[in-house]
């Protein structure tokens, strides 16, 4: 590939807290199946994951298609032969997948099927976008996630209404100014949806940085 047809984005965090997310996701995702990253961003995690995750499968997906382009680009850099392409998936659609079956375009000619998916995955989304994305992680895993299924929640959050840390609290004036949508959610709230979605509060886990990995199981 030409350096100058490179589409591969970066995101500073990712290097950062890749291994302590890896660590967590060893101890929580069941044991094969196929785990659906919702905002898979640049692809960073989506490379280092799928082949450390063996013999699960990795299925990204991303709304905006330049990093749909950055996906695909380090996959490349980085195959996995449990790594699907990327898929565009807006977490807010009522239906992710037909019911007919049919699969998106980009996984037509891949061998997933819906009914393998044993997990979800979101790093960083729902507090940089709207409240209604948060809704939607939740009412796509309580659709599609079987019995013990799981869903991984990363980010920083608020617990009993209060910022676990002073940089969290700056944080989210900084995204709150950058759109009143956007904003630290408070943990109890999220596992209040969560619970409506019949997904129950496993455990949080502290991780660097005054982020949370947060675990709900599908009833």
């Amino acid at each position: 590939m030409n350096l100058s047809d490179d589409v591969r984005q970066y995101a500073s965090a990712t290097e950062r807290n890749r291994e302590p997310i890896l660590e967590v996701l060893k101890g929580v995702l069941p044991a094969k199946g196929t785990i659906l990253e919702v905002a898979s961003g640049t692809g960073e995690h989506a490379v280092f994951f799928a082949p450390r995750l063996r013999p699960r499968y990795w299925l990204p997906s991303e709304a905006n298609p330049q990093l749909r382009a950055s996906i695909t680009a380090w996959q490349v850099y980085f195959p996995a032969d449990n790594l699907y392409p990327p898929f565009n998936l807006d977490v807010r659609a009522p239906i992710w997948f037909p019911e007919t079956g049919k699969l998106p375009e980009e996984l037509s000619k891949s061998n997933f099927t819906p009914a393998s998916l044993t997990a979800i995955v979101s790093i960083n989304l729902i507090h940089i976008a709207p409240w209604s994305a948060c809704l939607g992680v939740m009412a796509g895993a309580g659709h599609l996630l079987p019995p013990g299924g799981i869903l991984y929640l990363y980010g920083p959050f608020k617990q009993g209404g209060v910022h676990t840390a002073q940089s969290n609290a700056a944080f989210d004036e900084a995204l709150r100014t950058q759109n009143p949508e956007w904003g630290v959610r408070d943990l109890d709230e999220v596992t209040e949806v969560a619970s409506q979605q019949n997904l129950t509060l496993l455990e949080s886990i502290e991780m660097p940085a005054n982020n949370l990995s947060v675990v709900f199981q599908h009833n």
